[in-house]
C-alpha cells in the first residue's frame, strides 16, 4: 500500500481499487428510416394589375378575412402596388393576371401596362364590372378634370384579349375565393362560365331587352332585377322593366340571366 493510500485510509478514505481491464463493448449502430423526399410545390405566380377604377373590388378580396391568407398562401404574389412591395411587373412569364378597372385609352402608361400584362401572363382575368364590361366609366366624356383630359375608359377587351371575368361591382367575396380555389386546383368546370366571351365587353339592361326579351327567351324568373345593385330593373307583369337613368352598365343583369349565354345569333338564324 502506497503512502497515499494510507493517509486516506488513516481519515476514513478507502484505497481505489485497481480498474479492471474490460473488453470494449461494441458499438450498436442505430439504423434510420430513409429520408423522405420533399416534394416541392410550385405556387403560381400571380401579378395584380390596377387600371382606372375605385379600389372596391380590392377591398372585397380582403373581406374574405382569414381565407384572404389562404388565397395569398397558395399562390406566389409577384406584383401589386398595395398588396406586395412590386412597382414594376417582373421580368419574364407569370401564370394570372388578375386586371382591376377600366383602361383609359388617353393614358399611354395604362394601354402599356395592360399589353405587357397579357404578354406575359398565362391567363388575364377581368375583376369587377370596370374591367369586363366598363361599368359607370362608360359615362365618362371628358372635361370632368384639368388638362390632360382623360375621356375614354373601356373595358380590358377592348385592347387585349381576356381569358376569363369575375362580374360585380364589387364582386362578391365569395366569388373572388371560390374563383382563386378553382384556378389553382384546375376546377375547369367551375370555371367555363367565367371563360365564356360573352361575359366581357359593354352591357346594358336594355340588351337584355334586345337580346332576351325580343328573341322569346325571358322566362321571367327575375333573376336580373335581383342582381341589379341600383335597382334599375323591376319585374312588370312577369317581365323586366329598365330604368336607363339609374343603370350604371355593370352587365349584372346579364351575367346573371340564365339565357344570356345562349347562342342567340344561331337561334335567330333558325328561327328566320
Amino acid at each position: 500500500m502506497g503512502l497515499l493510500d494510507k493517509l486516506k485510509s488513516l481519515f476514513g478514505g478507502a484505497p481505489k481499487a485497481a480498474p479492471e481491464n474490460k473488453a470494449p463493448e461494441p458499438v450498436k449502430k442505430e439504423v434510420l428510416p430513409p429520408k423522405k423526399e420533399e416534394v416541392k410545390v410550385t405556387k403560381p405566380k400571380v401579378a395584380y394589375v390596377h387600371l382606372s377604377g375605385c379600389t372596391g373590388c380590392l377591398v372585397s378580396l380582403a373581406d374574405t378575412y382569414e381565407k384572404l391568407l389562404d388565397v395569398l398562401g397558395a399562390v406566389d404574389m409577384v406584383y401589386n402596388l398595395t398588396l406586395a412591395d412590386a412597382r414594376t411587373l417582373p421580368e419574364g412569364k407569370f401564370d394570372i393576371a388578375i386586371v382591376e378597372g377600366a383602361v383609359c385609352l388617353q393614358d399611354e402608361e395604362s394601354v402599356h401596362l395592360i399589353k405587357e400584362a397579357r404578354e406575359k401572363a398565362g391567363l388575364v382575368v377581368a375583376y369587377g364590372d370596370c374591367a369586363a364590361t366598363g361599368n359607370v366609366l362608360n359615362n365618362s366624356r371628358g372635361g370632368q378634370w384639368n388638362q390632360p383630359q382623360h375621356e375614354s375608359f373601356v373595358p380590358i377587351n377592348r385592347v387585349i384579349k381576356v381569358d376569363a371575368y369575375i362580374p360585380g361591382c364589387p364582386p362578391s367575396p365569395e366569388i373572388i375565393y371560390n374563383f382563386c380555389i378553382a384556378a389553382v386546383t384546375g376546377d375547369t368546370e367551375y370555371l367555363k362560365p367565367f371563360m365564356a366571351n360573352e361575359a366581357g365587353g359593354y352591357h346594358c339592361g336594355c340588351d337584355l331587352n334586345t337580346r332576351i326579351i325580343e328573341n322569346s327567351l325571358c322566362m321571367g324568373c327575375g333573376t336580373c332585377a335581383a342582381s341589379c345593385p341600383t335597382r334599375a330593373i323591376e319585374m312588370v307583369y312577369g317581365r323586366p322593366s329598365f330604368n336607363n337613368i339609374r343603370c350604371i352598365k355593370c352587365g349584372a343583369c346579364s351575367f346573371a340571366c340564365p339565357r344570356s349565354f345562349l347562342p342567340v345569333n344561331k337561334i335567330k338564324g333558325q328561327i328566320v
